[in-house]
């Protein structure tokens, strides 16, 4: 009998696994490689559900699978070491799974390679572990849009002024290192793993950052507020800075007209993660008429959001980037410029998610939804309504 071989994470195993293990035995023994823990932190930038031990011994107990390995390797291709193991005829793969670097790796071995469609089993549901995953986990995460580094205390003291942020509901992967505020989501998951507490958003923005922050922390950081606020305040808000941790005072927007219109303006265009050890403080170049420049290209982005003038808001939201930029030019380095580059014709405005360093290119555009239809990496974005 031939030997068929597939390989995955199977972090979150689903009845759309089983069926693609039932399809695939149908070639032969089916033997299995599970990705690591290390595989999953570093290419899908996230830490697995259940630790490799657990998926190894879930995949083995399904009827359909002759054998189960932990695959050695790296990335895209970390099933290769396990193929020197197995030395399978058949290597099996779903349609959304194809590429031209496994169909080689056939070629150089002698190896028969198939492509399943994604098809449940009778009477079942479509499975996808993305879909399952978010439908577990509520818990928003932020963007900021203009204003942002105002929430420190050592560029607020030159100059008082606003951070605008809106709070996002996790319809897409949230990778870590990449600007919208993970370190403080992660942490809200380590108190609430699904959903955040039903109490008022502002209190719970105060309690995350002081948990945050808490009097031991001993890295010498610590985190603005607006990343607490973002996440904890639904809909879009602005917070009000003067020298202080903590603003003077938040507004919010929870006009459904006004978040819809920003839902149809605003993409994400992934980029790489910061790289560990990055700092994009190195360098920094703050006075007051760099303070001033980026409060008052915020309080013109909130004024150009509330008349949904886009021509305005589009040239508010790049102000406050450039304002940024000029404090803090290492926000832009590795493969950023890169990926300005490829884009800044294609968007009316642009600016990097967070601190910059890497993450995601935040953009303005005419039309979300038909940007998207021709950028296939571009994300829509779905603000949290209160």
């Amino acid at each position: 009998m031939k030997k068929v071989f597939v390989s995955g994470c199977y972090d979150l195993l689903h009845s759309g696994h089983v069926e693609f293990f039932r399809q695939a035995a149908e070639y032969g023994e089916l033997y299995v490689g599970i990705g690591s823990d290390s595989t999953i932190l570093d290419y899908k930038h996230h830490h697995s559900m259940y630790s490799e031990t657990e998926r190894l011994f879930m995949v083995k107990s399904i009827r359909y699978v002759k054998e189960a390995y932990i695959n050695a390797g790296k990335g895209i291709l970390d099933f290769l070491p396990t193929l020197d193991i197995v030395k399978p005829d058949i290597l099996v793969v779903n349609s959304d799974g194809d590429s031209d670097s496994k169909r080689k790796v056939c070629q150089e071995r002698g190896m028969e390679y198939i492509v399943l469609d994604r098809t449940p089993h009778q009477g079942l549901e479509a499975r996808s572990s993305t879909d399952l995953k978010k439908s577990l986990c509520t818990i928003p995460t932020r963007l900021d849009i203009a204003g942002t580094w105002i929430d420190q205390p050592y560029v607020s003291e030159h100059s008082p002024g606003w951070a605008i942020t809106i709070s996002l509901e996790p319809t897409f992967e949230i990778r870590d290192r990449c600007g919208l505020s993970t370190s403080t989501r992660n942490l809200i998951l380590s108190i609430w793993p699904t959903q955040l507490p039903d109490i008022d958003p502002a209190t719970l923005a105060r309690l995350v950052f002081c948990y945050e922050n808490n009097p031991e922390r001993n890295d010498g950081i610590i985190s603005g507020a607006q990343d607490a606020i973002g996440i904890c305040v639904p809909g879009l808000s602005r917070h009000y800075y003067n020298g202080k941790y903590w603003p003077e005072t938040i507004e919010t927007v929870n006009d459904e007209t006004v978040l819809r219109w920003l839902e149809q303006h605003l993409v994400l265009i992934p980029m790489e993660p910061r790289r560990p050890g990055c700092s994009v403080v190195d360098g920094k170049d703050i006075n007051k008429d760099k303070v001033e420049a980026l409060a008052s290209a915020a309080d013109r982005c909130w004024d150009a959001i509330q008349m949904m003038d886009l021509e305005r808001f589009a040239k508010a939201y790049q102000d406050s980037f450039e304002a940024q930029v000029s404090m803090f030019p290492a926000m832009i380095q590795g493969t950023v410029p890169s990926y300005i580059e490829r884009y800044k014709s294609e968007v009316l405005a642009y600016k990097m998610s967070g601190a910059g360093g890497g993450g995601y290119l935040a953009c303005v555009v005419d039309d979300a939804a038909e940007f998207a239809n021709s950028h296939i990496e571009a994300i829509r974005l779905r603000i949290r309504r209160g």
